[in-house]
């Protein structure tokens, strides 16, 4: 997911985003395990989006602060 399609997620999108980018992460951490994940270049890229999604979830946090001041 790219920075900008993020961007443009309402909150509770985003924050659905991120439940649903978790369990992807889960599941790609067992076919690991188990021997079953055949392009591992996919869990580097769950866990970089994850870390896009969480990144702006604090942004916006971060200004509803500043906003309320």
């Amino acid at each position: 997911m790219k920075q900008k399609d993020i961007k443009a997620l309402a909150t509770d999108q985003l924050q659905a985003e991120v439940l649903k980018q978790r369990q992807e992460q889960m599941n790609l951490r067992f076919q690991a395990a188990t021997g079953q994940l055949a392009k591992t270049h996919q869990a580097k890229a769950v866990r970089r989006t994850v870390a896009r999604l969480k990144t702006e979830q604090s942004a916006r946090r971060l200004a509803a602060m500043k906003k309320g001041s």
